[in-house]
């Protein structure tokens, strides 16, 4: 039991490592193509902070922990956003942009009222077993093309940024391999040991997934969002948020089921979906006036956080 709680601290130094790395490299490699930093922001760095779930939801799909996959999704982006953007906005107030009001958080609510749709299948038929199979991973990936065809209209209006790259192509190659090579590791640490406590403490899986693996690998959207807040970079921070929660979704969520194997949904039910489509909504609804996020949204989120997750761990005892 002690190792394992070694082993899964040791699997997120990796992964929150090794997803830094990734970022790092990526980067200079984007800017050494004079791509431009909107583009960075939106795809490169929220890829490279959803980098962690993306390795933990494949390794636990081949491990048959399909509880893993879901909850590491569903907790990473009610996380994301009632945790990291609640704890970022106590540090400083941070303005949201029209674009992103009007497109980017609509685009999160619809991508989780999708995986909503797709997962509970006994919606529309009462016999039938919630799974996300391989034909729902394929429409989750179609909407992500929309998500991927909206960054390159983004691109097409925005090519101001005249920033140097640190590294050259050949450098930023091996730090992105470097980088992915610590995230696949790390993954395997996370999830072989995270199911290990699950059994040892008689726990479902669904619960560690929620916690424990979905803070672990939201560290790196954590660790962006409140530095990026600290320094009054209000894009990095919240496009960062709303950038992975799509990518978990899309790429986290559909790229495993629609190649690998179909995702069981098993102990997981509305509640907890609809807490992931509601943390979306209600950043919307606190950001729809006034356009920005100060203390009191962020306090606002933060006691919505501790309600779902009181009702998390006392579901899981």
């Amino acid at each position: 039991m002690i190792l394992n709680v070694i082993l899964l601290v040791l699997g997120f130094v990796f992964l929150i490592k090794g997803a830094d790395i990734f970022v790092d490299g990526s980067s200079n490699l984007a800017l050494n193509f004079k791509i431009p930093k909107i583009i960075i922001g939106l795809t490169i760095v929220a890829f490279g902070t959803s980098a962690p779930e993306l390795a933990v939801s494949i390794k636990a799909v081949l491990a048959s922990s399909s509880d893993i996959v879901l909850g590491n999704v569903v907790g990473s982006n009610i996380l994301n956003i009632l945790l990291i953007l609640g704890v970022s906005s106590l540090f400083h107030s941070m303005g949201v942009k029209d674009n992103t009001l009007k497109k980017e958080i609509p685009l999160t609510i619809l991508f989780s009222l999708l995986l909503m749709v797709l997962s509970f299948d006994n919606m529309f038929d009462k016999d039938l077993v919630n799974t996300i199979s391989r034909t729902d991973g394929i429409v989750i990936l179609l909407f992500f093309s929309i998500f991927i065809y909206y960054l390159f209209s983004v691109m097409k209006e925005k090519r101001d940024e005249k920033d140097n790259p640190k590294y050259g192509i050949l450098k930023s190659i091996g730090i992105i391999i470097a980088g992915l090579f610590l995230v696949v590791i790390g993954s395997n640490f996370v999830v072989d040991n995270a199911v290990s406590i699950a059994k040892s403490l008689n726990v479902s899986e669904k619960m560690i997934s929620l916690t424990i693996v979905a803070f672990g690998t939201s560290l790196p959207e954590l660790v962006t969002s409140v530095q990026a807040a600290r320094k009054k970079e209000n894009d990095i921070a919240i496009g960062n948020i709303i950038g992975s929660n799509i990518f978990n979704i899309g790429l986290v969520i559909g790229l495993p089921s629609a190649f690998i194997d179909e995702i069981t949904i098993g102990n997981f039910n509305y509640i907890d979906m609809v807490t992931m489509i509601m943390s979306a909504v209600i950043l919307f609804l606190l950001t729809f006036r006034r356009q920005k996020i100060d203390r009191h949204e962020g306090i606002i989120m933060l006691i919505i956080f501790i309600i779902y997750y009181t009702y998390v761990v006392l579901g899981g005892i």
